[in-house]
């Protein structure tokens, strides 16, 4: 009996940085033979984010090892015929096979799906680009930070008032998005079982911002006034602003949903004779005097630190929240409880602790992570697998058609 739900699983991560392989990783998770296929000598640019200076400094390559776990690494140059005929032989082998290679270098190397379906009609192939299939901008290459997030208008939509656009974070489109590939993947396997069919699979980073910022997006296709929605919102509603303390930290009053609630917020504040000001009568006109009311409230919580305020709301039954740092949110205990950060189970994984995938099912167990592979540390293994005897393994070494991590 299979350890794991996809033990036996072949899958292929012919992609890079971290949309496409973290779909991959997600299926090794769930006990996949992951092969990751990465360039002689250089190896996936996943390699060396954790060293840009938009993340922070630390002593482990903590990104490589996030999403780079639990899988085998071969490293074999696809410009050459002898690394093409490898490749074929793991196509013909494998379950899944999981690309984000742009696509022009797709059909310069005559990896398109029509391409290789002849080698293994029952394969899933699990295709992700910037902006889709087809269309004017298929062929363009973008990051999540462009597609995902610029192009979509969530970089336009998610800011305050006239403020800058900002940047996202490193990776913040591309994990979600790997979600949605690997949804894709499990429901063409399931389609698979049930017909014995083949199928390709495909999302990209632009339909999944476009999906993240649906809300919005809907109501612009739907012939919202849009004008009107930027204007009405350009002044934040006094329980939808973000509110600073005196210790410089931020207050979010988003969940004070009820009339009572805002009369016991105001009263905490001080400010309950307000509600005896005809400016603040009613709903209607807080609203409309939103501005003067945000001045009154923001006057009053600089006065005090977050922490006297978070009692002093708790005693009076308000749900109010301190915006969390990053350092507050990985010390939770409540990730560790409910497996959102996982222990690794490799003592040669230089980190503590490992964001887990959020898919979680009770019936299913999940490979514990286990360290990144080293740039072509299963070259030899991988090509014995495929029956390649010694001699040839090593003329192809000498050819520099693969490497090992040696």
């Amino acid at each position: 009996m299979n350890e794991h739900l996809l033990s036996g699983l072949k899958v292929l991560d012919v992609a890079t940085v971290i949309a496409g392989p973290v779909a991959a990783t997600m299926l090794a998770d769930f006990g996949a033979d992951v092969i990751k296929i990465e360039e002689p000598g250089r190896g996936d640019l996943l390699r060396f984010i954790s060293a840009i200076p938009t993340t922070p400094d630390a002593q482990s390559n903590y990104l490589w090892q996030m999403d780079g776990r639990n899988k085998r690494s071969l490293a074999l140059n696809l410009k050459s015929s002898e690394g093409m005929r490898v490749l074929h032989r793991l196509i013909e082998r494998c379950d899944v096979y999981v690309t984000n290679q742009p696509l022009p270098v797709r059909r310069n190397l005559g990896l398109t799906y029509s391409e290789i379906k002849p080698l293994n009609p029952k394969m899933i192939y699990a295709s992700l680009t910037a902006y889709g299939e087809e269309g004017p901008d298929r062929d363009s290459k973008a990051f999540d930070l462009v597609a995902y997030w610029a192009r979509s208008g969530l970089m336009d939509l998610v800011r305050s008032g006239s403020s800058v656009p900002a940047q996202s974070l490193p990776g913040m489109g591309d994990h979600p998005t790997a979600v949605a590939l690997y949804a894709g993947i499990m429901t063409a396997l399931l389609h698979r079982e049930r017909t014995g069919e083949g199928s390709m699979v495909h999302t990209s980073l632009l339909a999944n911002g476009l999906w993240s910022a649906s809300c919005i997006a809907q109501g612009a296709l739907a012939g919202g006034d849009m004008e009107q929605y930027r204007e009405r919102n350009f002044t934040s509603g006094i329980l939808h602003r973000i509110y600073p303390a005196s210790d410089g930290r931020f207050l979010q009053f988003t969940m004070v949903r009820s009339e009572e609630e805002l009369v016991r917020l105001l009263a905490v504040l001080g400010l309950d004779e307000l509600f005896f000001d005809e400016r603040f009568a009613t709903p209607e006109l807080r609203y409309e005097h939103r501005s003067v009311l945000s001045a009154l409230m923001a006057e009053k919580l600089l006065r005090e630190d977050s922490d006297t305020w978070q009692v002093r709301f708790a005693e009076t039954q308000i749900t109010v929240n301190r915006v969390q740092i990053v350092e507050e949110t990985v010390a939770s205990e409540q990730l560790r409880v409910n497996e959102m950060v996982v222990p690794p189970v490799d003592d040669e994984m230089d980190v503590p602790w490992i964001i887990n995938h959020p898919v979680k099912i009770d019936k299913v167990t999940q490979v514990g992570p286990k360290r990144a592979p080293n740039l072509g540390e299963h070259s030899r293994e991988i090509l014995e697998e495929l029956g390649y005897p010694g001699d040839e393994i090593q003329l192809l070494f000498d050819r520099g058609v693969i490497s090992d991590s040696a």
